[in-house]
């Protein structure tokens, strides 16, 4: 039977074939320290720069090591995802490819888990090395997150996370909504979630991947977490409410616009040439529409089974 690792290690990519060597010997070099198993499972979002020659030549030299590589790039919400389906370990470490996440820090992320019971516990970089096109989005990412979610981490979008291995095979990522993991955790019912310092360094290789689409995406995506968290099973719930308080608006001054036409004020303009009349419709109509997208997301809320079906080319 095969042995359960302690850790595991899940690391997403996109053309970082240079970081993956350091990487993959600075983890086990750690982890060999603290008498740790482990396994490290990179997930090749589509890399076009030779980063799963690399990822196979160490599984050639680290049986502990596992791959998955997508036939195309698709974000790393999808790659965590896939990532996670596939693990095996007791405690579940995430972690960027591009060095600027610490593998030392990986022994008291698992002490944390295990020892203090926490059900996630979330890096923060509080000491950032990135250009401020990237710290201001994180900053204003991070103040609406708290407000909008009642959990209060400093740095919701750090890679270094660590998770009990029930937590990540209860949520489902897809969108860009890894940044949102903690809260993601918090509404699947893990309520002890905890944070620590990290050491965070300056990318060594490559570029960045970050660019304007994630400052765009990432407050809808949050707005999507929410309303899921709180709503996901009962859009009727939220929708429904509002369509009939709008319904109900819209009816009850009709109603009272076609009193007053008739039994006081009958010499009045007629009731279709008020523009209070439009008002009325225009509420019914919206109250109705609110009423059915309700209905229509119960229904669409039952058929979703492919929404994570992605393409894996390889995997070792």
């Amino acid at each position: 039977m095969e042995k359960q690792p302690e850790i595991s290690i899940v690391v997403p990519l996109f053309n970082e074939a240079e970081s993956l060597p350091e990487l993959h010997a600075w983890i086990v070099r750690v982890l060999n320290a603290h008498q740790l198993s482990y396994e490290v499972v990179f997930i090749d979002d589509g890399s076009k720069d030779g980063s799963w020659e690399v990822i196979e030549s160490l599984q050639q030299a680290d049986a502990n090591v596992r791959g998955i590589k997508f036939q195309r790039n698709y974000g790393k919400s999808a790659a965590l995802h896939t990532g996670f389906e596939a693990v095996k370990g007791r405690v579940v470490v995430t972690m960027d490819a591009d060095l600027q996440d610490s593998p030392d820090e990986l022994p008291e992320l698992y002490r944390m888990i295990i020892e203090e019971d926490f059900d996630v516990v979330s890096g923060w970089k509080k000491k950032r090395y990135d250009p401020i096109t990237k710290t201001l989005p994180t900053k204003l990412y991070n103040w609406a997150a708290r407000r909008l979610t009642g959990i209060y981490l400093h740095d919701f979008n750090c890679g270094l996370k660590a998770y009990k291995k029930v937590v990540v095979k209860s949520i489902e990522l897809y969108g860009d909504m890894h940044r949102y993991i903690p809260a993601l955790a918090k509404f699947a019912g893990f309520n002890k979630i905890g944070e620590k310092v990290v050491i965070h360094q300056a990318r060594k290789y490559g570029t960045t991947k970050f660019g304007l689409n994630r400052f765009l995406n990432g407050p809808l995506d949050l707005m999507t977490v929410v309303f899921m968290g709180k709503f996901g099973k009962k859009p009727m719930h939220f929708f429904g409410p509002i369509g009939m308080l709008l319904f109900m608006i819209g009816f009850g001054l009709i109603l009272y616009l076609g009193i007053d036409k008739l039994f006081f004020d009958t010499a009045a303009k007629k009731l279709a040439d008020r523009t209070e009349f439009y008002v009325c419709l225009v509420a019914m109509l919206m109250g109705v529409q609110f009423f059915l997208t309700g209905f229509i997301a119960e229904l669409i809320g039952r058929n979703s089974s492919t929404r994570n079906a992605y393409l894996v080319e390889k995997e070792i």
